[in-house]
């Protein structure tokens, strides 16, 4: 069975992501590879954070994204959203064809939602969906041990990333510095690919 592994800079950049836009839908892309049966999310890109549908953009994006991983030796490895509403944990139809796209050219492929309620908590904020045997539909994971514990198929590779995240947020404001590809169309210095100025190192 495969595991998955989430680094400290790709956690911490999905969380900046939904804190920059608390009100809206977001989503983005996990870039990583997979050795010796562990799926290690080394980054994320961050994609839209007004999107409706399969949109021109968003299909523009996802081939930037994937171009930018595979120039960096990694693969597109999943999806990750975050909802409008708080107490909404459902991956989006269009979230569910975005990692399926993904998984038909990554077949370990997983899908992240924001836990809204959890975001500010210093727990790991995210509930992994995978996709359902023999279908295209992705149902959420209820692991024994749960996500993120210990033994767990799904870890953080430094399990202060959730603590560390509400701090750069709450007493940085480093959301205010994260850009995505919505960012970047209006304002194209923004670095939606990197997001350099946001990467903080492990502790």
């Amino acid at each position: 069975m495969v595991s998955y592994s989430i680094s400290h800079e790709a956690y911490v950049k999905i969380f900046l992501h939904a804190a920059k836009h608390p009100h809206k839908p977001v989503n983005g892309v996990l870039l990583g590879k997979l050795s010796s049966g562990v799926v290690t999310i080394q980054d994320v890109i961050p994609l839209l954070h007004h999107w409706t549908s399969l949109s021109p953009m968003m299909e523009i994006g996802l081939d930037l994204a994937k171009g930018h991983s595979e120039s960096a030796g990694l693969s597109l490895v999943g999806y990750y959203q975050a909802c409008e509403r708080i107490d909404d944990a459902a991956l989006a139809p269009v979230g569910e064809r975005v990692a399926q796209q993904i998984r038909s050219q990554f077949s370990d492929a997983i899908a992240f939602v924001i836990d809204g309620d959890a975001l500010g908590s210093g727990d790991a904020a995210l509930i992994p969906y995978l996709p359902q045997p023999g279908s295209t539909s992705w149902r959420p994971q209820a692991l024994n041990p749960p996500a993120f514990t210990a033994g767990s198929q799904i870890t953080l590779a430094n399990p202060a990333s959730p603590s560390s995240a509400v701090s750069l947020v709450r007493d940085h404001h480093l959301h205010h510095k994260f850009g995505d590809f919505d960012d970047h169309l209006e304002d194209v210095t923004i670095d939606w690919l990197r997001n350099s100025a946001c990467i903080i190192p492990s502790a």
